[in-house]
């Protein structure tokens, strides 16, 4: 994320443990003190794959993919294998990542001011502490942030965002419940423009289960702002519950229907072994992942960088 970049790999590795305990682990004892990688070790990867949440057809294609490469190997070495299948790995992440639409930078903060950042996601999946990380970050980074609390349908929303405003020294913008979402959003962005603040993040409903009624608010919203803003949103962010391993797919594959996701940020990776959705999210929708949570702490949200997670989940 350009200079967003905060990375701690000691915090990184740990937030990954169980994961790595269920992926790396058990690859490492399939792969190791074998002298020869046939393919029934090649079948027990994959099925450790699977079991990390990485899923039936991203597994398939790392352990094709990896199977192709040994051919032209001659040196079989445990070392070897990893390493092939480490960048096998690398590569389905970066396969999605494109610069030019996902990075957030100086330049376009500034060619843009005030950059609109829309934040969506089912509750639970992490939305609220999620705006309150990023707006923490930008303001360390020396920009004026101002937040829009438009997730009017849940009573605890502005009390929440409170919270993580103050800790981010950031104002919010909030209405009572059951308020006008996309009003929240013009107020937003019209205090933004007169009082010509840097970035601004929108806080949205995350009421799945009625899908045609959010696909209207988030689509109502989106006009909304573009009448204050032309150029919003600049990026739209998904947050998903990395906890909930493929129901997160269900949920970005559900949100990329209503509406375009330039990114995602994938949220309580510490608190399960799932953090091999990753890679399917990367494989089988194309969205680039953008940030990932590690932690409770306001520098546990971390810049995804491909190659020192899959480091991290290798040891």
């Amino acid at each position: 994320m350009g200079f967003l970049n905060n990375i701690n790999f000691k915090r990184l590795k740990e937030g990954l443990t169980k994961t790595r305990k269920k992926i790396f682990d058990n690859i490492s004892e399939a792969v190791s003190g074998k002298a020869v990688l046939d393919e029934t070790v090649l079948d027990e990867i994959e099925e450790i794959l699977i079991s990390g949440d990485i899923g039936l057809e991203t597994s398939t294609k790392i352990i094709e993919t990896t199977r192709n490469q040994l051919k032209n190997i001659n040196d079989r070495t445990y070392e070897n294998i990893i390493s092939n299948l480490k960048l096998v790995m690398k590569n389905i992440l970066l396969s999605s990542s494109n610069p030019d639409i996902s990075n957030i930078s100086k330049d376009k903060i500034a060619k843009y001011a005030p950059y609109v950042i829309l934040v969506v996601g089912v509750n639970g999946a992490g939305k609220t502490t999620t705006i309150g990380k990023l707006a923490n970050k930008f303001k360390l980074d020396g920009y004026s942030v101002l937040i829009g609390s438009a997730d009017t349908f849940r009573a605890a929303a502005n009390e929440q965002l409170d919270i993580w405003a103050k800790r981010a020294n950031v104002q919010v913008i909030k209405r009572n419940p059951g308020a006008d979402p996309s009003s929240v959003a013009y107020e937003t962005l019209s205090y933004a423009k007169t009082n010509k603040i840097d970035i601004v993040i929108i806080d949205t409903a995350g009421r799945l289960h009625t899908k045609q009624n959010l696909m209207q608010e988030l689509e109502k919203i989106k006009k909304v702002i573009k009448k204050v803003v032309i150029h919003a949103p600049n990026e739209t962010l998904l947050v998903v519950d990395g906890n909930t391993g493929q129901n997160a797919i269900i949920q970005a594959r559900e949100f990329t229907k209503f509406i375009e996701i330039t990114g995602l940020v994938v949220t309580k990776l510490d608190g399960s072994a799932k953090g091999g959705v990753i890679f399917q999210i990367c494989s089988e929708l194309n969205i680039p992942v953008n940030f990932i949570c590690v932690g409770e702490t306001m520098e546990d949200l971390q810049s995804f960088i491909p190659e020192l997670y899959v480091n991290a989940l290798f040891n």
